[in-house]
């Protein structure tokens, strides 16, 4: 069998195997996401998948994410220990002065790392956003743009599913 020029029955042995894992893996999730996974979606999704071309986009997404989570984990460690460092400063005062400062320097604190924490949720969504928007332009089926977090957790159960078939070996 010739891999970079697959007959058409390998092609179909190979759409009916991923049919088949996607229904099997649909199958172990909640009730809830069952019912979002019909059989169009999976022989849809099943057929985007003949060609590598997706499982290496959503293996790049997977990676940019990861580099993405750790960075933006980076920076909350950073300002924690800034704010560790802005309390240790309070050592050498006296008790009066500790009191005087140590109530706004912890609501202080507490806003930052607030303000920082949202900026980090909305960097996250719109990775998401990016994320969706790429794999809806590479014509995957199931994804689009999306802000309900019901339609997020399908779309993260799709991607698992295709990082799970990557690992697979496929039929050629």
């Amino acid at each position: 069998m010739d891999i970079a020029n697959p007959t058409p029955q390998d092609l179909q042995a190979k759409l009916y195997f991923l049919v088949e894992q996607l229904q099997h893996m649909a199958g172990e999730l909640p009730p809830k996401y069952q019912m979002r996974l019909p059989y169009e979606l999976l022989s849809g999704l099943a057929n985007s998948l003949l060609n590598d071309t997706i499982f290496e986009i959503v293996k790049g997404l997977m990676e940019i994410q990861h580099v993405t989570e750790k960075h933006l984990f980076q920076q909350r460690l950073q300002l924690l220990n800034q704010q560790t460092i802005e309390c240790q400063a309070l050592v050498g005062k006296t008790e009066e002065e500790k009191i005087l400062l140590k109530v706004p320097l912890h609501k202080k604190h507490k806003e930052d790392l607030k303000e920082m924490d949202m900026k980090l949720v909305m960097q996250l969504d719109q990775k998401v956003t990016d994320q969706q928007s790429i794999l809806e332009k590479a014509g995957v089926p199931g994804f689009y743009v999306t802000n309900n977090p019901t339609e997020i957790q399908v779309q993260m159960r799709l991607c698992d599913f295709i990082i799970r078939l990557s690992k697979m070996d496929l039929p050629t």
